[in-house]
């Protein structure tokens, strides 16, 4: 097998991975832009839709407050009025089922985050390891001192600082936003019960 390409290759060096792990940030700085924009948004909205909801109130009035407001929430609770007079199973499961398709939309590109951040690191780690394999070789073909080394010893180290610069917003981002995206599920999930309530009391007193 002929290794030249890969030898080649090594001795680029790593700026290349530093470029990389640069463009890696923009990306990541859009997405946490992106997601901290909508995610504030719907809080905003749940918000505003748990003081209504939370006064009391039965299910005419419960649907015309999840039409008032817009978001994730709302479409949650929205797809459990939609089957109110099948009774409470029914209800539930589509809260569930509109769960699961919102926590998608909230939990969107978030993954990138962590991708960054868990993978970052080991990027930046590998342009070092490149910048140390150009610097022994150029040490090799110019015979020079122990200075030409450790010149290209601390460019390559740039690569794996960068990588970290990289990775600890990532992963510090990666953990609020998905923090952020549980907790208006989770409250979501308790306006649902109370509107589950609700829907059983109706359903009883018809009987």
């Amino acid at each position: 097998m002929n290794l030249k390409f890969l030898v080649d290759m090594a001795l680029v060096g790593g700026d290349w991975v530093i470029a990389l792990l640069l463009l890696c940030s923009v990306v990541a700085l859009g997405v946490i832009v992106e997601r901290a924009i909508l995610l504030r948004r719907e809080e905003g909205g749940l918000s505003a839709l748990s003081a209504e909801l939370m006064g009391g109130m039965d299910l005419p009035e419960i649907e015309k407050a999840v039409r008032r407001h817009p978001g994730a929430s709302a479409r949650i609770l929205e797809a459990g009025l939609a089957q109110a007079v099948h009774g409470a199973a029914g209800v539930e499961d589509h809260l569930v089922a509109a769960t699961l398709v919102e926590k998608r939309f909230l939990e969107r590109r978030i993954l990138i985050l962590g991708t960054l951040g868990n993978n970052a690191p080991f990027v930046g780690l590998f342009g070092t390891v490149l910048g140390v394999i150009r610097s022994f070789h150029d040490l090799a073909a110019s015979g020079s001192g122990p200075e030409v080394v450790m010149q290209g010893l601390s460019e390559a180290l740039v690569a794996t600082a960068v990588g970290l610069f990289v990775a600890i917003p990532c992963v510090v981002s990666y953990n609020f936003l998905s923090g952020k995206a549980k907790d208006i599920l989770a409250q979501t999930e308790s306006l649902g019960r109370v509107m589950l309530a609700q829907v059983r009391f109706q359903h009883a007193g018809h009987k």
